[in-house]
């Protein structure tokens, strides 16, 4: 166990890279074993019951607690030293929305807790350990990650590195446990719209592990059981998000810090009017859609196949919508000049890998989806509003993550060093009246309105006038100054230049806030139940039902977060525009 931060010879690297590894492996196998664990738990397994699952998850989480409290006490004790950060990790925006999701997979643990209550006559007492578990788990990460997410830890590295990828893992199983009963949930309505959609040859029994036993309070119990699924999608969210942030926290263990650090970027609504309005509505249109298809779905054959048409004409506008904004901006990043920012950024890194790893889960689905329209004998009207839909979710993706990773990689646009160091002064009758104005008032064209007289801007010179007369003869020398003061600065492109810049930011942030706003839109429908690859029921006659539900329970987790990280990308393409 290597204490301090070492020096970066050769041979000091090695035992560095050796704990890199060793960590990524126990945090594999850590992984892997939990993973079948939940599986055989899915699929009935002799002799693993949820209780063994559940044992589990509570076991990794107590681990992550231990360390996470030894993590704090030692930085408590550790307060004075002045530690490295990365300025890129653990974004505050990035926090206040792992506190959302935070606070909504509290109330979900109370649900858990209240559920149990009513089945405690028939359920392992592990199901009311593991949401009381799961809440003081929740609490101090939270803390956590708003205090160290952004630390680069130099001291008992080889020690931090297991704890931190042990914390990694533990969040990816409690999200798959999350993403696996809201699965279950889900076959289990889906079983029921593709009978009144005229699919009743379609066999199967679904099972969703259901107390074998009465509830104490009828009421209460159907509250706890539905609402548990409503908040899920909140949880699974929560989870993918404090796993990212603590990935980034492991792969900083150890660095070397950059001496250029980004300054902050505050998010200002000041000229994104335009992208929210339109944003906000499709974010309301999308909400009234998901709401008419969850009431509709279902009920019966005609009201179902109108349900499909509607989500599928709507999200064709959108997508179709989403598609030429994108382009526009990366047509606006052609026209212009300038590098991308090649520095090691192990945020902004897992980002671009993270936007097109996921967004592999959506092509999955569009691509089956084409396969399916193109190889089925029968194509009932609304299954054809599905392909030019495929097709543009594809395409969308692909626009879409290309302009986000150019937006992540472009560095900041910088003053040109001419302008840092112009210096205006005026003089009047031998004295200096006013000194320079700063050059963020002249980069903005403010320094002469505010002080109701333009300046001179002359290369490499003072522009000084002498005002040997005064009244009437001072305002016709200084009318004769202004004019001349135009004349000269027209021989400079500078104003022009920086109105173009102007615009085209203007036009890249409001494109920003509309597809921040286009995916929050379209992260709701298949979190909240609106899944059209469920409930159109062409791909599992093509594909048959038990496959094609294997492929969607893999990729939806995928698509959903997906849309849940482009937005939080593009909230951040925003500020730095």
């Amino acid at each position: 166990m290597e204490k301090g931060g070492g020096s970066p010879s050769t041979g000091g690297s090695y035992p560095q890279k050796n704990a890199e590894i060793l960590s990524s492996q126990y945090g594999i196998n850590l992984f892997l074993a939990g993973l079948l664990l939940t599986f055989a738990w899915a699929v009935h397994a002799v002799g693993i019951s949820k209780s063994h699952l559940l044992s589990y998850l509570i076991t990794l989480m107590l681990i992550q607690l231990l360390w996470m409290l030894w993590y704090l006490g030692r930085s408590c004790t550790q307060r004075r030293l002045i530690r490295d950060k990365d300025t890129h990790a653990g974004a505050r925006w990035l926090k206040c929305g792992i506190t959302l999701f935070a606070v909504i997979t509290l109330i979900l643990d109370s649900f858990k807790i209240g559920y149990y209550i009513d089945f405690s006559n028939c359920l392992s007492p592990t199901e009311g350990i593991f949401p009381v578990a799961h809440a003081v788990h929740t609490i101090l990460q939270v803390y956590f990650l708003w205090c160290h997410a952004k630390d680069i830890i130099q001291s008992f590295k080889t020690l931090e590195r297991f704890g931190v990828i042990h914390s990694v893992f533990t969040n990816l199983l409690l999200w798959t446990n999350g993403v696996l009963a809201e699965s279950k949930h889900q076959l289990n309505e889906h079983k029921e719209r593709l009978i009144t959609l005229g699919f009743g040859n379609i066999t199967i029994v679904l099972d969703d592990h259901a107390p074998q036993c009465n509830c104490t309070t009828t009421t209460l119990c159907a509250i706890f059981s539905q609402g548990i699924y409503y908040l899920y999608p909140f949880n699974i969210e929560y989870h993918i998000l404090a796993s990212t942030m603590l990935y980034v926290l492991w792969k900083n263990i150890g660095r070397k810090v950059e001496q250029h650090q980004q300054h902050k970027t505050p998010f200002r609504l000041h000229g994104i009017t335009v992208g929210m309005i339109f944003g906000l509505i499709v974010l309301t249109s999308t909400i009234a859609i998901v709401v008419v298809y969850l009431i509709q779905i279902g009920r019966s054959k005609i009201k179902s196949e109108l349900a499909l048409t509607m989500f599928y004409l709507h999200a064709i506008f959108v997508l179709a919508l989403m598609c030429t904004a994108g382009t526009v901006a990366l047509l606006i990043y052609r026209l212009e000049d300038r590098s991308l920012d090649n520095s090691k950024n192990p945020a902004r890194k897992l980002d671009a890998e993270l936007l097109v790893g996921t967004a592999a889960g959506s092509w999955l689905l569009s691509w089956g989806s084409i396969l399916a329209i193109i190889c089925a004998q029968a194509h009932p009207k609304y299954t054809w509003y599905n392909l030019p839909y495929s097709i543009l979710v594809i395409i969308e993706k692909y626009i879409q993550n290309l302009f986000i990773i150019e937006s992540i990689h472009r560095e900041q646009e910088k003053m040109n060093d001419d302008i840092k160091t112009l210096r205006i002064v005026t003089v009047s009758r031998g004295s200096t009246l006013s000194l320079t104005p700063s050059y963020k008032e002249i980069y903005n064209g403010r320094a002469a309105r505010d002080r109701g007289a333009v300046p001179c801007l002359l290369k490499g010179s003072i522009c000084a006038r002498e005002n040997d007369s005064g009244g009437g003869g001072a305002k016709e020398e200084m009318s004769q100054g202004r004019s001349s003061v135009m004349h000269s600065a027209s021989d400079f492109p500078f104003y022009s230049r920086t109105s173009v810049t102007n615009n085209k930011r203007r036009i890249l942030k409001n494109i920003a806030a509309f597809l921040f706003l286009c995916n929050l839109s379209l992260w709701i429908p298949p979190a909240f139940g609106c899944r059209p690859e469920y409930d159109n029921g062409l791909e599992e006659i093509v594909f048959g039902f038990e496959p094609w539900i294997i492929v969607v329970n893999l990729a939806m987790p995928f698509s959903i977060f997906y849309r849940m990280h482009s937005a939080a990308s593009l909230f951040e393409v925003n500020c730095k525009t």
